[in-house]
């Protein structure tokens, strides 16, 4: 049996990784305010718990990217395919990934993509060329790494 995942990347700023992402992958910023006044409505979230940003609600702590073809939950706004979920954390980024995305966009478009990302804000760290392959390492606004081939 298959498993259903996401991939949880801890962040400063949960809300502005989640734009640099969905703008660098194509995704979407998921809609959580319909679950986050549900649940306001009903009494269960403390009042700091949510953010008002880009006119609507959303977690303080959390934001995620989902892909625009993938299914997902239209009363909680939470993807059911393939997405990145950035959490809170109070600790800046410290040493190297132990887990990156890798982004694939073809030889011929490495150059044209690196150059977009880095408009998006990301950073060029190292080019590689080895074993027939090659790939640009480059860093997110806050460091985290990943890999244009």
């Amino acid at each position: 049996m298959a498993l259903h995942w996401k991939v949880t990347i801890d962040a400063n700023d949960p809300h502005a990784q989640a734009d640099f992402w969905a703008a660098a992958l194509g995704y979407e910023v998921e809609d959580h305010s319909t679950l986050i006044g549900w649940l306001r409505g009903a009494g269960h979230l403390p009042e700091d718990s949510t953010l008002h940003r880009a006119d609507r609600d959303v977690w303080r702590d959390f934001a995620a990217v989902r892909h625009p073809d993938d299914p997902y939950d239209e009363q909680k706004g939470v993807g059911l395919g393939r997405r990145l979920l950035f959490q809170r954390v109070p600790e800046a980024k410290s040493g190297k990934n132990r887990l990156h995305l890798d982004v694939h966009v073809g030889t011929e478009r490495v150059e044209e993509e690196v150059s977009r990302l880095r408009g998006l804000g990301a950073a060029v760290l190292y080019r590689r060329e080895q074993h027939g392959g090659s790939w640009t390492t480059m860093a997110d606004p806050e460091g985290n790494e990943f890999c244009v081939e």
